[in-house]
């Protein structure tokens, strides 16, 4: 059975969950046991989605502990068995290492939600608190994390309103209405009159950090090499990715420019320009906190596709679907090429040709839209955000698409195009369309 968190007065926030899940799993009672990280890590991730309450001895069994879909909790008490040793190891932690966290996860009996619980200060120290022996090192560790959350939250006030002066400077604004949005033309109006809702047009200027990023099959020998090889199970937070299910060895090489998401920084600027200039609001949410049924309940536009039910979203087996790391066109002519891979050069080994898909379909309710720009690098995404965000590029992608519709004049509503992204110097340029399906299912 499953349960969800009671409310609490002074609520634990996702970050500090998070953070006290690390300790844990870092522990010497869960570093070396990767089944019982796996289920705290599935178990906690559900709890974290607000989905606490769908978790089962049935749906462990299958996901965590790799039970077929004949699983029988009744003949197979696998979930119950482990469930008992996380309790006691969780016990044993919080005896030891963990006396003096801030926070604390149980595991209570019969349920399979972890519950997250402020710790508290022992009676006798609260009953004393003025002697001069001082609080408990966990009443001590409690305030210190109230006071930085505070703090953080202060300069992230002072931050915002700083950045906010700035922006009304930059634009020379003060009280002035926002002038009314100007309507697009009838040429790009085909594509986004299903997302229109009002914004504003703000700098973003995202620094690019460099990252360890993961190998694919579509990198060179000499990128092989000069990678890090390190266990999958060791990596928890690859779980919810497309690679912990796609590739066999997580081998990692050190990069400044690719797959650090400043493609979809930058297409997501692209995005607010264009909805912007149209008086659109709209929300942002990182995938992590995003589950599929919350996608399907209105509008949505997807960047990048990283996630674990992102296959749902755009894999067709009439249509593209991902292939060890590349685009596969299943619809592909005979004699045709049918497998798109990031290209990189033989010498220097950088980036000079991704590939991304675009995705209009159907979603949730039939009047809504769901929208992918996926690109299998990080300037692939970006490429297709600005495709789509240009007149003349959607010029383009309507014409293909009424002479693709089978009477050459009805627009088809729903397709999925392939586009060709040249890549010089890290920076993509103007992306191509390379092969077209309409959607009709």
């Amino acid at each position: 059975m499953g349960t969800k968190n009671p409310p609490e007065s002074d609520p634990v926030t996702p970050y500090e969950k998070q953070a006290e899940l690390k300790r844990i799993l870092e522990s010497k009672y869960f570093a070396k046991a990767p089944k019982r990280r796996l289920f705290l890590e599935f178990t906690t991730g559900h709890v974290l989605r607000g989905e606490g309450d769908k978790l089962n001895e049935y749906l462990i069994g299958v996901e965590v502990y790799e039970r077929g879909s004949d699983f029988d909790p009744q003949q197979d008490p696998i979930v119950r068995v482990q469930a008992h040793e996380i309790r006691r190891a969780l016990k044993t932690y919080y005896l030891e290492e963990g006396k003096n966290s801030p926070l604390k996860i149980d595991l209570p009996a019969g349920q399979y939600a972890p519950l997250f619980t402020r710790a508290k200060p022992d009676a006798t120290v609260a009953a004393g608190a003025a002697d001069s022996a001082g609080p408990s090192p966990a009443v001590v560790a409690a305030r210190r994390g109230i006071e930085w959350r505070n703090a953080l939250l202060v300069f992230l006030s002072l931050a915002c309103a700083t950045l906010g002066l700035l922006y009304m400077r930059e634009r020379g604004v003060s009280h002035t209405p926002m002038p009314s949005a100007a309507a697009l033309p009838e040429s790009e109006e085909w594509f986004w009159k299903p997302f229109l809702v009002p914004g504003s047009q703000p700098l973003v200027v995202v620094p690019t950090q460099p990252v360890l990023r993961l190998v694919t099959d579509a990198d060179t020998p000499q990128t092989l090499k000069q990678g890090y090889a390190i266990p999958k199970l060791t990596m928890p937070a690859f779980r919810d990715t497309f690679h912990f299910l796609e590739l066999k060895n997580f081998v990692f090489v050190p990069t400044p420019t690719d797959y650090t998401g400043i493609g979809e920084a930058v297409g997501l600027a692209d995005l607010a320009n264009l909805l912007s200039s149209q008086g659109v609001t709209f929300r942002v949410k990182t995938s992590r906190l995003t589950d599929y049924t919350e996608i399907q309940g209105g509008n949505t536009i997807m960047l990048g596709g990283a996630t674990h039910w992102t296959n749902r979203v755009f894999e067709n087996p009439h249509g593209f679907s991902l292939y060890e790391g590349a685009f596969k066109n299943n619809s592909a002519p005979p004699g045709a090429n049918a497998v798109f891979a990031s290209q990189f050069d033989p010498v220097t080994n950088h980036l000079t040709r991704d590939y991304a898909l675009v995705v209009m379909r159907p979603n949730g309710a039939k009047k809504d839209r769901l929208l992918l720009l996926y690109g299998l690098c990080t300037q692939g995404t970006q490429g297709a955000a600005e495709y789509v965000t240009n007149g003349e590029r959607l010029v383009a992608l309507r014409t293909a698409l009424l002479d693709a519709s089978p009477d050459k004049k009805t627009l088809p509503a729903f397709f999925e195009a392939l586009l060709s992204v040249p890549v010089e110097n890290y920076v993509p340029g103007g992306a191509s369309l390379v092969a077209l399906r309409i959607i009709t299912e």
